[in-house]
């Protein structure tokens, strides 16, 4: 008995097939390309992912050594907040708009004026930002009407990989919130929102849970992958939520972090709560009957990566972090803003610049580079701050994952921050084996998602704060609060520059 997660990523699409025990057993990728016809744009052809994932398919199958019969049922996950617009027979009408498009910032104004700012928060979790799929929507209204004229259906990219398997339109509900256009509290779309965008409710898809299965291997896919026709196929979720499945973050208290380029904070929350002021992402969970908390800087270990390859290319990371383990908790003072690619929580500003800030004499390059682990570190614990402030409640323990948090020195100031235990387990392949788990329980392997989490998630490591650490900390996360909202202004007038 095997299950198959199959992740549609920005840059490949990965399977990853594992066992009743949640074993992995074997890994296949495939790469895609990404198009930027114009400044500021990001598209992919949907006609790629699906190569990429029968290829994948194909791969997985045959290093595990099994035939597709072996395959008992498939989880779906990949980027969120990606258009795809097919026309009444399923024909692709345009490349698909990917989240990191920032081409549509005056239809996220429009949604605001249209509805109301503090009242579209309410209904959906979140303001209205240039990533999500809503404001692509006006987009391609506005400025492509013979595109939208032709449109019948709106998918998000695993949806489309979904529709080529089965023959079936579906959508999770936690990437169904991703699109902005869900009521979070009723866990569906929200006819309101639709109404007042002028996009017909009959393009939406129906919704379901992540384990819940929205069709079978039809036989033309069944040719092409490998895979038994009529093997089911569950819901799923967006790669942050099956994120948070493959490292066990599912129950209220256990918080998911990722350190990669961006840094993600994870919680699971057992009733939609929303952040008053949006600046927390607020969608249904991939556990069915959750909802999560979502909070995202953009430069994490990406920062790290700029700061050697710029600053000091002839070291390696372990040379730098050893010279940085030598460096007083706080930097003696040194401050990093890690806004290197403007910022989106708390502060969701294009123009947000990184900096170092109180360079003296006294400091060197070991005060450098920890001050770039200390300055991503705070920019973490403004999300997390913000979520133990809109109801969250305690949060006892903080499970890892990424890149960043590989090296130990970064692990334990990223404790000593948060003030949480900090643990790292088993699983490295993220958002393919929350995916799988999900089929994994669809299917009835486990009982429940909390339960494949606790027979296959294991910890293999733990980093408690420094307790010398903590106020030193406390201090410098204080002045850092203090830095963007007295350089905001000076940011747009470089921005205006440039």
């Amino acid at each position: 008995m095997y299950f198959l997660g199959i992740d549609t990523s920005t840059t490949s699409s990965k399977a990853l097939l594992i066992d009743e025990s949640g074993a992995v057993v074997a890994v296949a990728s495939s790469p895609h390309t990404l198009q930027t016809p114009r400044p500021l744009w990001s598209e992919q052809n949907p006609l790629e992912w699906w190569g990429a994932v029968s290829a994948s398919i194909q791969s997985v199958l045959e290093k595990a050594g099994v035939g597709g019969e072996a395959v008992s049922a498939i989880g779906l996950t990949g980027q969120m907040h990606g258009l795809v617009l097919l026309d009444e027979t399923g024909n692709v009408l345009r490349p698909a708009i990917l989240w990191n498009d920032q081409r549509t910032q005056s239809q996220c104004d429009e949604i605001h004026a249209r509805i109301g700012k503090e009242k579209f928060i309410q209904i959906t979790g979140n303001v209205a930002l240039t990533g999500f799929t809503a404001p692509k929507i006006l987009w391609v209204a506005q400025h492509e009407p013979e595109v939208y004229a032709q449109a019948k259906h709106v998918l998000l990219p695993k949806d489309y990989i979904r529709y080529k398997l089965t023959g079936e339109y579906a959508m999770d509900k936690a990437d169904g919130a991703g699109t902005v256009l869900f009521d979070l509290r009723v866990r569906d779309w929200s006819d309101e929102v639709l109404a007042a965008l002028d996009i017909p409710r009959e393009w939406m898809p129906p919704t379901f849970e992540g384990c819940q299965f929205t069709g079978r291997v039809s036989l033309e896919a069944a040719a092409l992958t490998g895979l038994k026709a009529g093997t089911p196929v569950a819901a799923g979720g967006g790669d942050q939520a099956a994120q948070a499945v493959g490292v066990g973050a599912v129950e209220p208290g256990i918080v998911g972090l990722t350190v990669g380029t961006s840094g993600v904070i994870f919680a699971t929350t057992p009733s939609a709560l929303i952040e008053p002021e949006g600046r927390l992402h607020a969608f249904c969970h991939a556990v069915p009957g959750m909802w999560h908390f979502m909070g995202v800087m953009l430069s994490a270990a990406g920062s790290l990566q700029w700061y050697r390859d710029t600053l000091a290319p002839g070291f390696s990371f372990d040379e730098l972090l050893k010279e940085a383990e030598t460096v007083p908790a706080g930097s003696e003072g040194l401050q990093f803003l890690p806004y290197l690619s403007g910022e989106r929580t708390p502060y969701p500003d294009p123009l947000a610049r990184g900096a170092f800030i109180g360079l003296t004499l006294r400091h060197g390059r070991g005060h450098m580079t920890r001050a770039v682990l200390e300055g991503v570190a705070f920019g973490l614990k403004d999300s997390f701050t913000l979520i133990q402030q809109a109801g969250l409640g305690t949060i006892t323990q903080v499970r890892a994952s990424g890149g960043g948090t590989k090296g130990a020195l970064w692990r334990q100031i990223l404790a000593s921050v948060l003030e949480a235990e900090l643990v790292t387990v088993n699983t490295a392949e993220g958002a393919a084996f929350g995916a799988a788990l999900l089929a994994g329980v669809g299917f009835g392997a486990w009982a429940d998602v909390p339960t494949a989490c606790r027979a296959a998630v294991k910890i293999t490591g733990s980093t408690q704060p420094e307790a010398s650490q903590i106020q030193a900390y406390r201090q410098a996360y204080a002045l850092y609060g203090e830095l963007y909202p007295a350089l905001k202004a000076s940011f747009g007038k470089m921005g205006a520059l440039d």
